[in-house]
């Protein structure tokens, strides 16, 4: 069953439309491709929350909710849910708007990742105080 959604309101960290590259003969997307952005939208709120580089060290949940064809166009939403000394751990859901057919929006992914904060060693380093 497909629950018929909108957009969320807040505010978007990426948006893209999977190509024929990027999936199999039969027009479905690459889940390693889906994967890959998650990792890029979940990037962008924690390399601001840590002001500068992070990298990915936890892939914590991800669940594949519905298909994803070529020619939907994906919505990341990632928001922080809880920030360490040096990790970030970020939300991602994806909503697929089918272009097929304009006014369906589906919810096809959902993740939870951990960044940490790193130097230019690429050390593990403290996040900045908030203020």
């Amino acid at each position: 069953m497909t629950d018929l959604l909108q957009l969320p309101s807040k505010s978007c960290a990426l948006r893209v439309m999977p190509q024929p590259a990027d999936a199999n003969i039969h027009g479905d997307v690459f889940g390693g491709w889906i994967m890959a952005q998650v990792d890029i939208a979940g990037s962008i709120p924690a390399s601001r929350r840590a002001n500068g580089r992070v990298a990915t060290i936890a892939v914590n949940s991800f669940l594949f909710k519905q298909p994803v064809f070529v020619g939907d166009l994906l919505s990341f939403y990632a928001d922080i849910i809880k920030t360490g000394n040096t990790s970030v751990t970020v939300s991602v859901e994806v909503y697929a708007q089918r272009m097929s057919l304009a006014q369906e929006v589906v919810k096809v992914t959902e993740a939870t990742l951990t960044y940490v904060a790193t130097d230019s060693n690429r050390r593990p380093r403290p996040l900045p105080a908030l203020g």
